[in-house]
């Protein structure tokens, strides 16, 4: 226990971390620091001012053949510093024999230790150092040269490096026996390589030595200026003055906090990084994880997660708990439309793609003197797979991070609710809401917006709130790597070839997926057009048709796809912001207005702007089930009724001159009632299992759900809470739990 009256400057830090909280330093109170201040140190200690390098060196690490040798002298020339290559100049001069001689002489074992015998005898400072290939394959040697040390891994296709070998006429390295291929061998380094980078380098296809060479410049530079990648609040307003300093968090600051102090939400301050056609074609034949690793390393700053443990993170996350080892397979439907089969995760939702990583991202940044309470709304598929994702952290980081998920108590299908339930954990609850999803969002906006009410649970209880809907940008971000990756996807497939353009078509109610696929597009991706989807909740259609968002007289409309029963589109406002060029205070003005007089209309420049990029339009419910029932009939194929707005839509507005990809955001079995209807089955009033279990026996595609068919069979009833629609009885329920939880 801290106390502020013997740390008087604890009081300024506190008052920084938590503006809005009133800090009295006449109680006891514990001490939550931001994530600002757990990183300073490590900022500070990588900067230099005097060069590039400072007295750090530059290490290239990767298998043979990845051009290390070659890339370090080009390095070295342009930094005008020393150039150390391991094999040359430390390993042959200590041995007084070539390598190759040495490794016929000792064997691999006994090659490998005293290669790093070798290495841990030399150090070195402001030098470019070129690894042998087997160098990270001895952990001792490794973290000496990490001490001080950049080390950058220098990433090849597979294909490459084999083309490569054989060209230089190598026909064995380091740890090949007898009987393993030089293809297997490789892939089993990757694991080795992947421990120790600080950086990596996608070394693309045809790549010359100097592109690669400046490329790994590019990826210290940006390793070192741990201050350049930002974030911003969609209602930030720039000062006047240029000297004056801009309000920013890091990445790991706007995980954590999920929602701006303003009430807006965070955007990256600069562009998207983006790919150059050679390295997307080079990730033609990766599969889902490498992707991941690729897109998401560009997105985030090693300073706020390194590297390697991102990569960790994301092989966790995209792992045995997917049914498909694809994650995310597209699938030919018909004509020239196909399937982005988003249901393949734990849950059956297309959330799972995203909330199976978040829970790892947000417990690697949080402070570790912190609790955290994350409030979720969910119109149905986000409450389970919220719970689902946190409650496979480890046990540490679950007695510091709790999450309640508010859902409508008669918003969601049966199937749904008996899900979000059923999901509830150790350190997470289900809660319903007699009210709707809307209510259930703007509810929790609210509780982040109550400084009195945050400030007492920081103080009071030593509990911060977040949040995991996709307004938190660690919840959206992943949702980038599916788009691209299905588009790669209909490449490798020989469908198209790279560079043709291509529609997406989404269901939208919060309008997060589709503006993931807008994030796609700037990193590279080329799509065409995005065909925003509605049921008959369409406010949403009717905005990109008009630029008018209106909600007067406007009520929500239960529909056989529930999750895009909305009609405060959260993230639009994160697509508005940029089309408006990051003007924060229009972006203010218009949700405030939203708020308060429920509605807004943009300018005519705004609208002509939105529909270059985007068209819209909506489903009725008797559209939605003849999609169902005619898909199945022509194809064999059970859509969920959420992919059925999506592929009514499509047909209505694809003029057939490129693919479109239908997002399929659900497996079916969460709707059984609807699809049984739409399917004209009579025994329509069975239970839930027994639907769930009568649709699996018709062998359609896709295959049933087993995590979901497992569900049912838990036949224990488990309680949960019911809360009025009033704010602040939410916010009494919010802070029993945390008593309950940490107290």
């Amino acid at each position: 226990m801290l106390h502020f009256n013997r740390c008087p400057h604890l009081k300024q830090i506190a008052q920084k971390c938590f503006p809005s909280v009133h800090v009295r330093t006449d109680k006891h109170v514990q001490l939550f620091l931001s994530r600002t201040f757990a990183l300073a140190e490590f900022r500070k200690s990588w900067h230099s001012t005097h060069s590039l390098v400072g007295d750090k060196n530059i290490i290239l690490m990767g298998p043979p053949g990845a051009g290390k040798t070659t890339v370090g002298r080009i390095i070295g020339q342009k930094l005008g510093c020393c150039v150390i290559d391991v094999d040359d100049d430390i390993l042959e001069k200590t041995w007084n024999m070539s390598v190759s001689e040495k490794l016929q002489d000792v064997g691999n074992e006994q090659f490998l230790e005293e290669e790093g015998k070798a290495v841990l005898n030399f150090s070195a400072s402001g030098s470019v150092i070129s690894l042998t290939g087997s160098n990270p394959m001895h952990d001792a040697s490794m973290w000496h040269l990490k001490k001080n040390g950049i080390i950058v891994y220098l990433d090849v296709p597979l294909i490459d490096l084999v083309s490569c070998l054989k060209f230089m006429k190598v026909d064995r390295i380091v740890g090949q026996n007898a009987g393993t291929s030089m293809k297997d061998l490789l892939t089993f380094r990757r694991q080795y390589y992947k421990k120790w980078y600080d950086t990596r380098v996608f070394c693309e296809s045809g790549a010359s030595p100097e592109e690669v060479a400046d490329k790994v410049l590019n990826a210290v530079k940006r390793y070192q200026d741990v201050d350049s990648e930002t974030f911003i609040s969609t209602r930030h307003n720039w000062p006047e003055d240029c000297e004056q300093k801009v309000s920013t968090k890091f990445f790991s600051e706007a995980v954590i906090e999920g929602l701006a102090s303003d009430g807006g939400l965070f955007v990256p301050e600069k562009e998207f990084p983006k790919l150059n056609c050679r390295e997307w074609k080079s990730l033609v034949g990766a599969t889902y994880i490498e992707r991941a690793q690729i897109l998401l390393e560009k997105c985030i700053h090693p300073a706020d997660i390194p590297a390697a443990r991102l990569g960790e993170m994301i092989e966790t996350a995209y792992g045995e708990n997917f049914a498909c080892s694809k994650i995310a397979p597209v699938r030919h439907l018909s004509g020239n439309q196909f399937i982005l089969e988003l249901f393949h995760g734990p849950t059956g939702s297309f959330k799972d793609l995203s909330l199976q990583l978040l829970p790892h991202l947000f417990a690697h940044c949080i402070p570790p003197s912190c609790n955290y309470m994350i409030l979720v709304a969910t119109s149905g598929d986000t409450g389970s797979a919220v719970l689902n994702g946190f409650s496979r952290i480890n046990k540490n980081h679950k007695q510091r991070i709790a999450v309640a998920t508010f859902f409508p108590e008669n918003g969601v299908s049966d199937f749904q609710k008996a899900q979000i339930i059923g999901s509830q954990k150790e350190n997470g609850w289900a809660v319903g809401v007699k009210s709707d999803f809307d209510f259930c969002q703007t509810a929790i906006k609210r509780i982040f917006k109550d400084s009195d009410f945050t400030g007492f649970l920081i103080m009071e209880h030593g509990t911060i709130l977040s949040s995991a809907n996709s307004i938190n940008w660690g919840r959206l971000l992943p949702q980038v790597v599916y788009h691209a990756s299905a588009y790669l996807d209909l490449v490798s497939q020989g469908f198209i070839s790279f560079g043709s353009p291509v529609d997406v078509c989404i269901p939208t109610g919060n309008f997060g997926n589709i503006l993931a696929a807008v994030y796609a597009k700037m990193m590279g991706i080329p799509i065409r057009k995005f065909i925003c989807a509605s049921n008959q909740n369409h406010v949403l259609t009717d905005f990109i048709k008009t630029g008018h968002y209106d909600l007067r007289e406007r009520k929500i409309t239960p529909t056989f796809s529930p999750s895009i029963d909305i009609l405060k589109a959260s993230n639009l406002e994160r697509h508005l912001h940029m089309m408006a060029n990051k003007d924060g205070g229009l972006m203010t003005k218009l949700f405030n207005q939203l708020e308060e007089q429920q509605h807004f209309q943009i300018d005519k420049m705004l609208v002509e702007k939105l529909q270059q990029d985007f068209v819209a339009d909506w489903c009725s419910e008797r559209e939605c089930l003849a999609a169902i029932h005619s898909t199945y009939s022509t194809s064999g194929y059970i859509l969920d009724p959420h992919t059925a707005v999506a592929k009514v839509v499509a047909d209505r507005m694809q003029d057939k001159t490129c693919p479109v990809i239908v997002a399929s955001t659900a497996h079916y079995s969460k709707f059984a009632p609807a699809i049984m209807q739409a399917l004209k089955i009579k025994e329509i009033n069975h239970t839930s299992s027994s639907q769930l279990y009568l649709l699996s026996s018709y062998n359609a595609l896709p295959p049933p759900h087993e995590a979901l068919l497992e569900r049912m069979k838990q036949q224990e009833k488990m309680e949960y809470q019911v809360c009025a629609a009033d704010v602040d009885v939410l916010k009494n329920h919010v802070e029993k739990l945390i008593q309950n939880q940490f107290i």
